[in-house]
């Protein structure tokens, strides 16, 4: 059978349930007769089997329906069973005669529970060991439960006139009925039934039946049994309820809540043991009464224990997690409730926000076992110079705060220089004696604070610029806010124009510097920015790289730097393309493979690629950009050594690595005819490049003078503004071909009309407004 299908069926058959026994018990009220009568005693007991007969179905279809639960099913279906066939037998023996108790049928009545028992204990999951607050937390209600209900019942006993097993059964029934209720409770709080409407179910139908057997006790007042119809559509009622919460689908594990029981519920339970040990009956079974209360006394007294225990230890977690566990100060979390606090209050406020100048270097250095115990150094002696009232926290690595009761800025620049005097006391570590500079940026708390993210953010932001100005410390300027909020926008719509192409290549000729011949390409990236025009790189490259953006403009430019070398070539161009590439992307590992992977699906001739690194490449990371070089010569990429002259300039990666290239940097060469210093560097240069094998280009070849000069010095390859301007890609073909033209017709080439460039700015007049925005020419 298919699952929806059985489940509707389930369904069903628990409506079936609860119409027949409503139809069955109102009927006997329109049936002439006593309720004793034997008319309605056949109507009752046709109703009765027709109900079970239900509820049977319903147990054996859903025993069929859920296999896990298959044995537990069985087992209620079985006890129900028991319970019909007593029932019945019982009935019917009625119908013909009174019947006295307790009658044979018993045996059945006795049996079923053993079935309900089985059900109870087997329906739950297997769970780890429950703690010991839930063990007595079970405790407290279940006795207190037990104790309340025995007293109740013991309280009725006293219009009892007969003795002995009948006195046995008739309290035996109502006990078990709450014993079975009371399993069901200490489940739930055990967290072995989830909270829900199915477990209540449960609950209900047990007590229930214990209010339906509680009768048997006022019947012993006589010889027969005492019936009605409505005690049998109590025990009716609460069958189909412990039968339906059986069938129903109980909830997956994961999601059942594991709330505590409420503390509300264990004070009702122990007063109630309390109320019932002032009040208990007297003789031998008072103590089945009194025994309960008093476990339900010990057991709330030991769990009020744990529960102190709890609420010293969450004390502790909680001062702990408000404290840094390495310097014993307060943490981001303490800092900023203490400063929620005081916006609340409208207490005068200042925060100071403190980063500690080239604390990486000791990390590298000496270790982080050191470096941790600076900090932890550092903070001490923090703490040790300022009131009390100034409140100290680390927020995190090598950063902390200041929170100061005042928002006077002239004692806060004093607060700041004073921590930074203590910071510069030299500091004997591992023999080493370090003396320890900061940045600062401090706040104030203004009308319209409202939180302490705010206040953290400008002092961010102020800290931010000290370090980058070195300043030391610096107010939060409202300048600056609008500046870093500009740069969050500029990433922003930097993210928008890699989705939608706006990166646009432009390229700026290399030519030999004796033939003349157009023998490279190098390309240079632009924004095409929908409203402020074409933006040259200066402008959102720091952008790009504080947005982590890097990487994907590095890859948009590859990309088309390569489709745009195969369309060269299919026009039958010989030059080779160059693009520039940072360290952080040498020798990330992305762009290469990517790179290389471009280059075998367009098939370019060998050589045509060339990749500018520069010295930092070898800087950060020696090993991996040597891999990353060879890796270049691998795949036939040409490399070459950018800026050559400006940074670490070691001969050795010259001597030992696989590069083809130097480009000397701009300010030897555009100085060249003036400076005799820059000749001379030029000069022993290019005899190092011929030496080595290297070609050596001379950027920054703004006018015909330089171009002599340089050429003059044996210089391979010319770029710069005498040459041509950096220009779009579809102007390259052009461009190549009107330089060939005038070549080979001997014309002479086109003057450079210097006076269209601000010497200052290097900005173009405004002929052409799409270049309106580049600064300084072939600018990467």
């Amino acid at each position: 059978m298919a699952a929806p299908g059985a489940n509707r069926l389930i369904r069903l058959l628990g409506s079936a349930a609860w119409v027949v026994v409503l139809l069955g018990t109102g009927s006997t009220f329109f049936l002439p007769g006593t309720p004793e009568g034997t008319l309605i005693r056949s109507a009752l007991v046709i109703t009765l089997t027709v109900f079970f007969v239900i509820l049977l179905t319903r147990l054996l279809i859903s025993a069929a329906h859920y296999p896990s639960r298959r044995l537990p099913l069985s087992c209620l279906a079985v006890g129900v069973g028991l319970w019909a066939a007593g029932s019945a037998t019982l009935s019917v023996s009625r119908t013909l005669t009174a019947v006295a108790f307790p009658a044979p049928s018993e045996v059945l009545f006795l049996a079923s529970y053993l079935g309900m028992a089985a059900f109870l204990l087997l329906d739950v999951p297997r769970r780890s060991t429950a703690t010991a607050v839930i063990w007595l937390e079970a405790a407290v209600v279940c006795c207190a439960a037990v104790c309340l209900t025995a007293f109740a019942v013991l309280a009725l006993s006293g219009t009892f006139v007969r003795g002995g097993l009948p006195l046995l059964l008739a309290l035996l029934y109502p006990v078990i009925d709450l014993v079975l209720g009371a399993i069901v409770l200490a489940q739930l709080m055990l967290r072995q039934r989830d909270r829900s409407r199915r477990t209540a179910a449960l609950a209900l139908g047990f007590l229930g039946l214990a209010l339906a057997d509680s009768n048997l006790i006022l019947g012993l007042s006589g010889d027969s049994y005492s019936s009605n119809v409505w005690l049998d559509a109590l025990w009716g009622g609460s069958f189909a309820a412990i039968a339906g919460a059986a069938c129903a689908r109980p909830l997956p594990a994961a999601a059942r809540p594991v709330a505590r029981h409420n503390s509300g519920v264990l004070l009702l339970a122990a007063a109630v043991a309390l109320v019932v040990l002032v009040l208990r009956p007297g003789g031998v079974i008072g103590w089945y009464v009194t025994a309960p209360a008093i476990v339900t006394l010990v057991c709330a007294g030991a769990r009020m224990l744990l529960a102190l225990r709890e609420a010293q230890g969450a004390a502790e977690a909680t001062e702990l997690s408000l404290t840094d566990d390495l310097t014993a100060l307060p943490n981001r979390r303490a800092l900023l409730a203490a400063t929620d606090d005081a916006l609340d209050s409208g207490s005068d406020l200042g925060l100071l926000l403190l980063d500690l100048d080239g604390f990486k270097d000791i990390n590298d250095s000496l270790g982080h076992g050191v470096g941790d115990e600076v900090l932890s150094l550092l903070a001490d002696r923090m703490r040790a110079s300022l009131d009390k009232g100034v409140m100290v926290a680390r927020l995190g690595g090598d950063e902390f705060a200041l929170l100061a009761p005042t928002v006077d800025e002239l004692s806060l620049l004093e607060i700041a220089q004073q921590v930074r005097a203590v910071l510069q006391d030299p500091l004997r570590v591992d023999n080493i004696d370090l003396s320890i500079d900061a940045s600062v940026g401090i706040t104030v708390r203004e009308a319209g604070d409202a939180s302490a993210t705010e206040l953290l953010r400008r002092a961010d932001i102020a800290m931010y610029e000290a370090k980058q100005s070195r300043a030391g410390v610096l107010l939060f300027d409202s300048s600056q806010d609008g500046f870093s909020r500009q740069r969050l926008l500029r990433g922003e719509d930097l993210r928008q124009a890699l989705v939608e192409n706006q990166l646009v290549v432009w390229y700026q000729p290399q030519v030999d510097a004796r033939t003349r011949q157009v023998v490279a390409m190098e390309a240079l990236v632009r924004w095409n920015h929908p409203t402020e025009g074409l933006l040259s790189p200066m402008v959102f490259l720091p952008d790009a790289r504080r947005s982590g953006l890097m990487p994907a403009v590095s890859e948009a430019v590859m990309r088309q730097v390569v489709a745009d070398a195969r369309r060269y070539t299919d026009a039958g161009c010989t030059f080779r393309l160059a693009m520039n590439c940072a360290p952080p992307e040498l020798i990330g590992g992305q762009l290469l493979p990517k790179l290389f992977e471009a280059l075998d699906l367009t098939g370019l001739p060998v050589d045509s690629l060339l990749l500018e690194v520069t010295e930092d490449s070898f800087l950060s990371d020696p090993e991996r950009a040597r891999e990353a070089l060879y890796a270049l010569r691998t795949h036939h990429v040409q490399a070459s050594i950018d800026d050559y002259g400006t940074g670490f300039s070691s001969l050795a990666y010259l001597r030992d690595l696989p590069v083809q290239e130097l480009k000397m940097d701009r300010s030897f060469v555009s100085t060249v005819v003036t400076d005799e210093r820059s000749r001379m560097i030029v000069q022993t240069t290019v005899q190092m490049a011929h030496a080595l094998g290297l070609r050596l280009v001379a950027e920054g070849v703004e006018d015909a003078e330089t171009d002599a000069a340089v050429s003059a010095l044996g210089v391979d390859v010319l770029q710069g503004y005498h040459i041509a301007r950096p220009m779009p890609a579809h102007d390259v073909l052009p461009w190549v071909a009107g330089w060939t033209a005038r070549l080979s017709g001997g014309a002479p080439e086109p003057p450079v009309r210097i006076g269209d460039w601000d010497d200052k700015r290097r900005i173009r007049a405004p002929a052409n407004p799409q270049e309106r925005r580049l600064e300084v020419p072939g600018h990467r």
